[in-house]
């Protein structure tokens, strides 16, 4: 839990005590429904929670705004970026209807009043927002279709309205059909060697 506050010191007591929930709340949970590798749990700190905050080091969300988690697991990035933007509001969907009972588990669990989640597949939400934000559920060409018609017109943001999509390797290829794509590689904003091959790539999206 340190490492939360080390690379965000300006946490509320409120969000500390949720972000330290976090690891007993998860695995008790993933103990009946897995949804996080066994060798991860004791890592859930850095291998999915500051993970999921590596979106925040990029754009920071601001009040009001509304972001849709796609294919969010057991809730990340969602959650961890719920709790460190109470402010904000978060839709959570994932295909797999086990994975969202977690996802409200936790979020019942911690008291998120800003999160949202659904048993549904991406292309039938129906709604609008700032940005989509995901972790590595497919490839970039697949990933931007199911965000069709879901960017809000309004811009709010330093950052176009777009995607947040945290993902780790040479993405060279992958975005070859996105030249407006910018990558920020975590390593410059946290040190541990986890983070080395880490990225968020953001890509603005048209509004329809």
């Amino acid at each position: 839990m340190d490492i939360i506050r080390k690379y965000f010191p300006d946490l509320t007591e409120s969000q500390y005590v949720k972000f330290e929930a976090l690891k007993d709340v998860y695995t008790n949970w993933n103990a009946q429904i897995n949804v996080i590798s066994r060798k991860d749990i004791d890592e859930l700190y850095v291998k999915h929670v500051l993970h999921s905050l590596g979106i925040a080091k990029v754009q920071s969300f601001n009040s009001g705004a509304k972001i849709l988690d796609i294919g969010t697991g057991g809730g990340f990035p969602g959650i961890p970026l719920a709790i460190l933007f109470p402010e904000v509001e978060f839709y959570l969907v994932d295909s797999i209807g086990k994975k969202i009972k977690v996802v409200n588990e936790v979020t019942n669990a911690l008291q998120l009043t800003n999160v949202k989640a659904a048993h549904m597949r991406a292309e039938k939400v129906n709604d609008k927002f700032d940005f989509i934000v995901s972790r590595a559920v497919t490839n970039m060409d697949d990933f931007v279709k199911w965000t069709y018609k879901k960017i809000a017109k309004k811009q709010n943001h330093f950052l176009k309205n777009g995607i947040l999509y945290l993902k780790g390797g040479d993405l060279k290829q992958e975005l070859q059909n996105f030249p407006k794509a910018t990558i920020y590689n975590l390593s410059e904003y946290f040190k541990e060697d986890f983070f080395e091959t880490k990225k968020v790539v953001h890509i603005p999206l048209k509004c329809y």
